[in-house]
């Protein structure tokens, strides 16, 4: 409430300003009846001066007053009519001023009809660690997914099925009942239920699956566990499915439909500057005829407009050139003895830019992110050593060594405890 006080009076102190500047009087006549007048008035003065000087009788000096004064009459009724033409504009500009003030700064702020909005109404600006800290609050204490399948009302309608198709399904549900180990089964059961749109079903038995296969489970069966949870939760990742989506990268780094749901996870947790590097990254792997491809087409402006970045769609499948591998190589460091200092810099930070944003995407060793940190601390670049520190975290939660490592650089840069 106090924001929208102070945003309020901050814009009527404005309206005012501009107010007073429309509503000031000065001394520069505002027309010809004001001319008129000043000259009629002199006329009345050299009057009585060549009335003293004798040079007019009494009886012409009576009847050029009375001209004069006829004059003066006619001039300064000519003159109020203009006055009151004009004298309430001023306060309709002013009133249309503190309109357009007020009600535009709010329509921008909050957003009113096609206008959209700029604010986020309640939420104080962060410096970029609070934004971190917040964004990994808001994952951490995210809802699970039967917190948010229990959310959702208002689902779109099944399509329906004639009598007979129902019947084989609830006939396949009974016998998978009797036979809970038949994986075989459970497969055909999760691709009916998911016809039907009973996607809790459908993510159940491919569950079951993949705890039949154990170790043989593949990649597949991750990413279409994932990919229903997620359409059971309509379209929102849960902590199970990025679970379910982490074990699929695990075994499969490049897997396009993994790392897509991690970018929807981030982009749904206040990371949509990460969200961006790994969806920008997909685009430029493709194939165009990937699954992904379509909604990440859909989602990235918006993505880009809140990572900062001035963003143009890559042509797909064009991978990105010029990209650094794994840091410097030796040729690169033998060069570098011949460079000066600033040439040197230059080249570093050139090289860090490129470890930094294949990191974001592709993912690295734990050693790539400690040297990236390190040296970005050499730099005197904390505020990102901070940030691709607690990324970082994120990466190697479910590895201790690799997590050592990267907390013993992040130490020696300063940025951590």
């Amino acid at each position: 409430m106090a924001f929208w006080i102070t945003t309020i009076l901050l814009a009527l102190v404005v309206a005012g300003l501009f107010a007073l500047a429309l509503l000031r009087r000065t001394d520069i006549p505002d027309g010809a009846g004001d001319y008129d007048l000043r000259v009629y008035r002199d006329q009345l003065t050299e009057v009585d001066r060549d009335l003293e000087r004798g040079v007019l009788t009494p009886e012409d000096a009576k009847r050029v007053r009375t001209e004069i004064s006829r004059r003066i009459l006619a001039a300064d009724a000519e003159r109020t009519v203009d006055t009151d033409s004009t004298r309430g504009a001023p306060k309709i500009v002013s009133a249309v001023v503190a309109l357009v003030l007020v009600g535009g700064s709010l329509a921008l702020y909050k957003g009113i009809g096609p206008i959209d909005g700029l604010g986020a109404p309640g939420y104080a600006d962060f410096a970029l660690a609070d934004r971190i800290a917040f964004a990994e609050t808001l994952r951490e204490s995210r809802p699970s997914q039967a917190r948010a399948e229990d959310s959702l009302t208002n689902l779109p309608p099944v399509a329906e099925f004639n009598t007979e198709y129902l019947q084989l399904v609830q006939t396949l549900r009974d016998t998978v009942a009797e036979r809970p180990d038949d994986v075989h089964g459970h497969a055909l059961l999760v691709q009916n239920e998911s016809n039907l749109g009973n996607f809790i079903a459908a993510y159940q038995s491919q569950g079951r699956i993949i705890e039949l296969m154990g170790e043989e489970a593949t990649v597949e069966d991750f990413t279409g566990y994932t990919d229903l949870l997620i359409l059971a939760a309509g379209g929102y990742v849960s902590p199970e499915a990025e679970q379910a989506a982490r074990v699929a990268l695990s075994r499969d780094p490049n897997n396009g439909i993994a790392r897509y749901y991690i970018g929807l996870m981030l982009a749904q947790t206040g990371r949509p500057d990460m969200a961006f590097r790994i969806w920008d990254r997909l685009l430029q792997i493709g194939p165009e005829s990937a699954p992904w491809i379509a909604p990440i087409l859909e989602k990235i402006p918006e993505m880009a407009v809140h990572a900062g970045e001035n963003y143009q769609i890559p042509t797909i499948g064009n991978g990105r050139p010029g990209r650094p591998a794994n840091g410097p190589t030796a040729s690169d460091i033998e060069s570098a003895g011949e460079m000066t200092g600033a040439e040197r810099i230059q080249m570093i930070e050139g090289m860090v830019s490129g470890l930094s944003d294949r990191l974001a995407t592709d993912g690295g060793s734990a050693e790539e992110w400690a040297q990236l940190i390190g040296a970005l601390g050499v730099l005197g670049r904390t505020n990102q050593a901070f940030a691709i520190y607690k990324n970082a975290e994120t990466v190697f939660a479910d590895d201790p060594s690799g997590l050592d490592l990267v907390t013993r650089a992040a130490q020696r840069a300063g940025v951590a405890e």
